[in-house]
């Protein structure tokens, strides 16, 4: 992680990284007072560098995602994935094939960021370069939008075979589903073999 400025504390730096998941306010209150956290990340483990929009992208937060990119953070593969950006994402790939396999904050799959847009032509992008590793943790990512067709996608590219992943509250895809009020999605895990509970 990089040197913090003068007057910024490391709780305050870790406050505005859990802020940029969630809380836009919050984050136009810190960047009015500290412009020059905009690009600096928080680590939280050696090698876990976090930063505002890499916090919005892997939680699908359009909002502060786009608020960031007006200040001037550049847009990163995760993020376009995450907006819907197929052609910068496809610039990216260009640039570097390697983006098609990239991962966020915390290791996150690119394919993660890119449920959340629900643009299934973005997830064909990353498959047809040689990504599309995470297909299962990525339903999480589709139910969290209410994204059914790339719900579809995604249990038809390999989410299928392990239908019953658990996210960092130990919940499956389906136990989301139906907390989430979406009897759709909910619908079509059970059609392909998901419970709402396992036994861990």
């Amino acid at each position: 992680m990089s040197a913090l400025p003068d007057g910024v504390t490391l709780d305050y730096m870790r406050e505005y990284i859990i802020a940029a998941h969630f809380n836009l306010e919050k984050v136009k209150e810190v960047l009015a007072a500290h412009p020059e956290l905009l690009n600096l990340g928080y680590e939280w483990s050696p090698g876990d560098v976090e930063d505002a929009l890499a916090a919005a992208s892997h939680v699908g937060n359009t909002a502060i995602a786009t608020y960031v990119m007006m200040q001037g953070a550049p847009l990163t593969p995760c993020a376009a994935a995450m907006l819907g950006y197929t052609e910068r994402l496809r610039e990216f790939i260009i640039g570097n094939p390697a983006v098609a396999t990239a991962k966020g904050a915390h290791g996150i799959p690119i394919l993660f960021h890119a449920a959340y847009s629900g643009q299934t032509e973005v997830a064909d992008l990353l498959v047809a370069n040689g990504g599309g590793e995470g297909a299962a943790f990525a339903m999480h990512a589709a139910i969290s939008a209410g994204q059914l067709t790339m719900l579809r996608w995604l249990l038809d590219h390999g989410g299928a075979a392990d239908i019953n992943i658990l996210n960092y509250e130990k919940k499956t895809p389906l136990a989301k589903a139906i907390e989430a009020g979406r009897e759709d999605l909910a619908d079509v895990l059970r059609e392909a073999g998901g419970l709402e509970v396992v036994e861990l």
